[in-house]
C-alpha cells in the first residue's frame, strides 16, 4: 500500500497568510507518525511567479517525505526551475516523474506561458508517453495543474486544460494509469476522464464557492486549508480528504 498526500494552489506571496496556511499543512504532514510515499503539489506554487516567492515556497514545502511539484498558471517556468527546483536545466515545460515502490507519478506541466488556461504541449505528451511506457506493470498516476474535464464551475471550466483528446488517446495506450490528479479549482472534486478517476485537490490558500453557493462571492477565504490522501493498493485507488484546522 502506498499513501500520497496531494495539495495544490498554495499561491505564496508577500502576504503572510499564504505562508501560514502552507506551513500549517506541511507541519501536519511532517508530524504524521508514519512516512508518506510522496507529497504531490499540483501547481500555483507562487502567486506572481517571483523569485522571492519560490525561495519562500522552497522553505515551506521542505519535508521529511519526498515532494513532487508541477507548475500552474500563476507560475513562471524559469523562476520555478531556478528558485524552487534549484536547476537551470531546460527552457520548455517543467515535467518531472517520481518513481516510488511499485508506482510512478508523472507530473506534467499544463501551464501555457502568459495564459490562464492549460494545454499539454507536444513535448510533454511525448515525455509522458515514454514515462508511462517505461513504468511497465507498475501502477501510474498522471498529475497536472489544469483539469482536462468540465467541473461545472464556470470560472474554472473556462480556463481548464484544452486539447484533452490528445491526452485521452495517449491514456488508451496505457491501461496501468489508475487516475489523474489535478488542482486549479480551489475545491475538492471527483469526476472521470478517459474512463479513469479525475481527482482534484482542494486549494490551500482559499476555497472557490460553487455556483449554487453564490452570491456570497466567488472566493471563500475563511474555509481552512485542506488536502487529499490517495491510497494505492495495487491498481486500486482510494481517496480521503482532510481539513487542517
Amino acid at each position: 500500500m502506498n499513501v500520497i498526500a496531494h495539495l495544490s494552489d498554495v499561491h505564496i506571496d508577500a502576504d503572510p497568510r499564504s505562508s501560514d496556511r502552507t506551513r500549517a499543512v506541511m507541519d501536519y504532514l511532517n508530524d504524521l507518525p508514519h512516512d508518506l510515499d510522496l507529497v504531490l503539489v499540483t501547481g500555483d506554487i507562487a502567486d506572481h511567479g517571483l523569485p522571492e516567492e519560490y525561495e519562500r515556497a522552497r522553505e515551506l514545502l521542505d519535508s521529511r517525505h519526498p515532494v513532487l511539484v508541477c507548475p500552474g498558471n500563476h507560475d513562471d517556468r524559469a523562476a520555478f526551475r531556478t528558485h524552487l527546483l534549484g536547476t537551470d536545466a531546460g527552457r520548455g515545460p517543467v515535467n518531472q516523474a517520481h518513481h516510488g515502490s511499485g508506482f510512478v507519478v508523472a507530473a506534467c506541466d499544463s501551464s501555457v506561458p502568459g495564459k490562464d488556461d492549460g494545454l499539454l504541449e507536444d513535448e510533454t505528451l511525448r515525455w509522458l508517453d515514454q514515462v508511462l511506457a517505461e513504468a511497465g506493470e507498475r501502477t501510474a498516476l498522471v498529475a497536472f495543474h489544469h483539469p482536462p474535464a468540465l467541473l461545472h464551475v464556470p470560472y474554472i471550466d473556462g480556463i481548464r486544460q484544452y486539447g484533452e483528446q490528445r491526452l485521452a488517446e495517449l491514456l488508451d495506450r496505457h491501461p496501468h494509469v489508475a487516475a489523474l490528479l489535478a488542482g486549479h479549482a480551489h475545491t475538492p472534486a471527483a469526476t472521470t476522464f478517459a474512463g479513469r478517476p479525475l481527482l482534484v485537490a482542494p486549494g490551500v490558500v482559499s476555497t472557490l464557492r460553487l455556483p449554487w453557493e453564490l452570491p456570497k462571492g466567488v472566493v471563500d477565504l475563511d474555509q481552512p486549508p485542506s488536502l487529499a490522501f490517495h491510497v494505492l493498493d495495487g491498481g486500486r485507488l482510494t481517496t480521503h480528504y482532510r481539513t487542517i484546522l
